[in-house]
């Protein structure tokens, strides 16, 4: 798993940029949420919690991810209890068609939040 910056194989959390709301804060995640990703997806989707502030939508942006098994399905399920107990929530951006199924499939789709992709802001 990597995030847009390929070459350094780091993912990443970022707070508000311009144009979003106040309010959200951005997990990028980009490659395969499974069983070989599993340490680094769940430092980065932890991390991201914890630094996003109380009452702060957490968008997980998924749109440069196209595959996710049931470890990355737990893990998001982790991340989104550990928001949910800490005043936040979690919004899934941009989840792939399998994600969407597999979701569906396990009966956890109502769990979360849905919403487009996010846009990066040059730095």
């Amino acid at each position: 798993m990597t995030s847009d910056k390929e070459q350094t194989g780091q993912s990443e959390a970022e707070p508000e940029a311009e144009g979003r709301s106040p309010r959200s804060f951005v997990v990028w995640v980009s490659g395969d949420l499974d069983l070989d990703h599993s340490a680094e997806l769940r430092s980065l989707l932890l991390d991201g919690v914890a630094r996003a502030p109380r009452g702060t939508e957490v968008i997980v942006d998924l749109q440069n991810s196209s595959f996710c098994d049931s470890t990355g399905l737990n893990l998001l399920l982790a991340a989104r209890e550990l928001a949910f107990e800490s005043g936040k929530s979690i919004t899934l951006a941009a989840p792939s068609h399998q994600m969407v199924r597999l979701l569906e499939i396990t009966g956890s789709s109502d769990l979360f939040g849905f919403g487009p992709a996010e846009q990066r802001w040059p730095r």
